[in-house]
């Protein structure tokens, strides 16, 4: 059950996902030029650890196998979530696989894996 009730925390970096776009095309971006993506990749990063830090603790008290399981399940709802909105989008699958390699200056694998350890690493009780 408490797996389950993580989902609603995972639901929480969509807005912020969309914040953080709107927050790197219209701020970042004029500032920043080409240091936008990555900057913003970092942000994202650190504002998902943040919402798991926050929000996870209020699920319950997690074991170990949980907070893997949880890590697991969020990745994979983030990987399907960006290939479905992604290709919604009109962006192609190549498109898409060239966001993860981090030499095109974008860290979304930073995001993906910030994802993933975020209720690894967050081992806050209530």
């Amino acid at each position: 059950m408490r797996i389950l009730k993580s989902l609603l925390v995972w639901l929480c970096f969509i807005p912020a996902a969309i914040l953080n776009g709107g927050v790197r095309q219209y701020c970042l971006h004029p500032l920043l030029h080409q240091w936008a993506l990555p900057v913003s990749g970092v942000l994202l990063s650190g504002l998902i650890i943040l919402l798991t830090w926050l929000l996870l603790p209020r699920v319950g008290i997690l074991n170990q196998k949980e907070r893997y399981a949880i890590a697991c399940l969020w990745m994979v709802l983030t990987i399907t979530f960006e290939f479905i909105f992604g290709t919604s989008t009109g962006q192609t699958f190549h498109e898409l696989v060239s966001a993860y390699n981090p030499m095109t200056g974008n860290l979304w694998i930073l995001v993906v894996l910030s994802t993933a350890l975020s209720p690894v690493i967050i081992k806050k009780s209530i």
